[in-house]
């Protein structure tokens, strides 16, 4: 276990080296947040399909419990059931299209780890710096649990929780726990907990910050603890549940699941739920009780309880929502947490758009209008009030919007509608629009994956570290 120990010192001191002037120190926050004894039980495992490049290099990481799919490289790393997703990675000769330039793709991208310390962190690859298109980079950079690093080039970062960087190459920056940042770049910047920030240069720029005293009811990170709140409490709750279905071969699926729809071999589908047609469900997402109607999706780590999405629904990653009804078309953004009560459910009216990090907790029933723009804090309508506004209206801002703990700058329109693109290329990437022909999506697409499994040595100073593996066609 000694080369583990070394090869954890070792991204540490390099994570500082970038984050010292943000007079920033990781070490007290990571020493002990996963024994490494716990780092030597777990196997990997990655995906082999027709449609996605295979090309996975291992050399002296740790790679316990994570999942890989796509083109990867891990180098001088510990990832600790983290899934690094490479399923829209671009190919040589495409074309990338940013503002005004068509840049070519001169090799197949492939995303590229060294010297990080993922922890139960998601990394999806869709980036949009065209800077980098060859290569999604994620280097001297640690992340804590259920963190999201989404098409985001990453150098020299910490990031807390729950945090997510979302289309936004970052360098030597902080990221506390439950921020969202979508800022396109940034640079030496510390984000506090719980700040949402929407920013697109010259156009417009969304921000919201949570009271630390709501917040951290929620979730609470400091150094020599583990996180602490409702998220961990919740996630712990359920977490028997997974490792089953990591323990056993073959696993049967309780519910049916139509043809052109895909249902994740490694995740928990508990009785009574209903899977539509073009329906993706992600790995480590958990469905219990729920109807998913056509082309909705369930995204890694999602948990939906109770509750009946109409269709057409997008759950982004690490979303939850418990005792709910969402009509068509409804938007709910990283890691939100939507709770309703048994007798108090919540509903969301069509073309709503929960935005990232939002969290909606209510003992009284409580109805989202069609079409509204949600954020923040709500616990009532009186709050919903407050940190809600029709799309409609939110589109007519030309300069300036100061509402409770959020504010806004530029142009509604523009906001609106590029929320709104991306989420018709989310489903179109999904599969949602499927027709027996056209557009297939990672519904159609995911529906035979060949799961292969890694291991670790077991015993000696190399104990839980991979020997290097390279795995091609």
């Amino acid at each position: 276990m000694r080369e583990l120990e070394k090869l954890f010192d070792r991204i540490i001191q390099r994570v500082n080296i970038n984050l010292r002037e943000l007079a920033f120190d990781v070490n007290p926050l990571v020493r002990q947040l996963i024994p490494t004894g716990q780092m030597t039980k777990f196997y990997a495992f990655y995906g082999i399909t027709p449609h996605h490049p295979l090309n996975l290099v291992f050399k002296h990481s740790n790679l316990s419990g994570s999942y890989f799919l796509g083109r990867c490289r891990v180098t001088n790393s510990l990832l600790y059931k983290s899934d690094i997703r490479g399923d829209e990675l671009k190919k040589s000769g495409d074309l990338f299209q940013y503002q005004e330039f068509n840049v070519p793709v001169d090799q197949d991208e492939e995303i590229r780890i060294d010297d990080c310390y993922l922890i139960k962190t998601l990394v999806h690859n869709f980036s949009h710096d065209p800077e980098t298109l060859e290569r999604f980079f994620i280097r001297d950079t640690v992340s804590t649990h259920y963190a999201n690093i989404h098409g985001s080039p990453a150098d020299g970062c910490y990031l807390g929780p729950f945090a997510t960087v979302d289309l936004t190459t970052m360098r030597d920056c902080v990221i506390g726990a439950y921020a969202y940042v979508q800022a396109g770049e940034i640079s030496h910047l510390k984000i506090e907990p719980g700040t949402v920030w929407v920013r697109n240069p010259d156009d417009f720029n969304f921000m919201y910050r949570y009271p630390l005293n709501q917040l951290n009811n929620y979730i609470y990170f400091t150094a020599g603890s583990q996180p602490q709140g409702i998220f961990m409490d919740f996630v712990e709750d359920r977490k028997e549940a997974f490792q089953r279905v990591f323990k056993v071969v073959n696993i049967e699926t309780p519910v049916t699941v139509p043809a052109n729809a895909s249902l994740d071999r490694f995740a928990v589908i508990k009785p009574k739920t209903r899977i539509g047609d073009n329906v993706l469900v992600a790995q480590r997402a958990f469905l219990q009780n729920s109807t998913l109607g056509k082309g909705a999706n369930a995204q890694e780590n999602c948990y939906i309880i109770n509750s009946k999405l109409a269709g057409n629904n997008v759950t982004a990653h690490g979303a939850k929502i418990i005792d709910a009804d969402m009509g068509t078309h409804v938007f709910v953004g990283f890691n939100s947490f939507l709770r309703g009560r048994p007798d108090a459910r919540l509903t969301i009216g069509k073309e709503s758009i929960v935005m990232p990090h939002t969290i909606i907790d209510i003992r009284k029933p409580l109805t989202v209008k069609p079409g509204s723009l949600v954020w923040g804090m709500v616990g009532n309508a009186e709050e919903l009030e407050a940190n809600s506004m029709a799309l409609k209206d939110f589109a007519k801002i030309h300069s300036r919007i100061s509402r409770g703990h959020m504010l806004f700058e530029g142009s509604g329109t523009n906001f609106v509608n590029a929320f709104q693109e991306r989420i018709h290329h989310i489903l179109e990437a999904n599969g949602a629009f499927y027709n027996g022909n056209l557009n297939r999506g990672h519904a159609q697409k995911n529906q035979n994956i060949s799961f292969n499994t890694i291991q670790p040595y077991p015993k000696g100073d190399k104990e839980g570290m991979y020997p290097t593996i390279i795995i091609q066609p």
